[in-house]
């Protein structure tokens, strides 16, 4: 199984926002919504938007909302 792992992280590397979900479709929506919300001054401090995936559940952090 394919697990989508959205991310917004501060200049210091720490995760602020992060939602995973196992669908493709809905994991690029709100990869394309965390990157359009950063504003151009966030994004010349750092702050980044990714997206990864994962293949399990447990490879999630603990505080992301799991959207299934």
């Amino acid at each position: 199984m394919t697990i989508w792992v959205n991310e917004q992280v501060d200049p210091s590397g720490m995760i602020y926002a992060c939602i995973a979900c196992s669908d493709h479709k809905q994991a690029q929506d709100c990869h394309d919504s965390f990157n359009n919300n950063l504003t151009e001054d966030q994004k010349q401090a750092g702050w980044t938007a990714r997206m990864r995936t994962v293949d399990s559940w447990e490879e999630v952090p603990a505080s992301a909302l799991k959207l299934n």
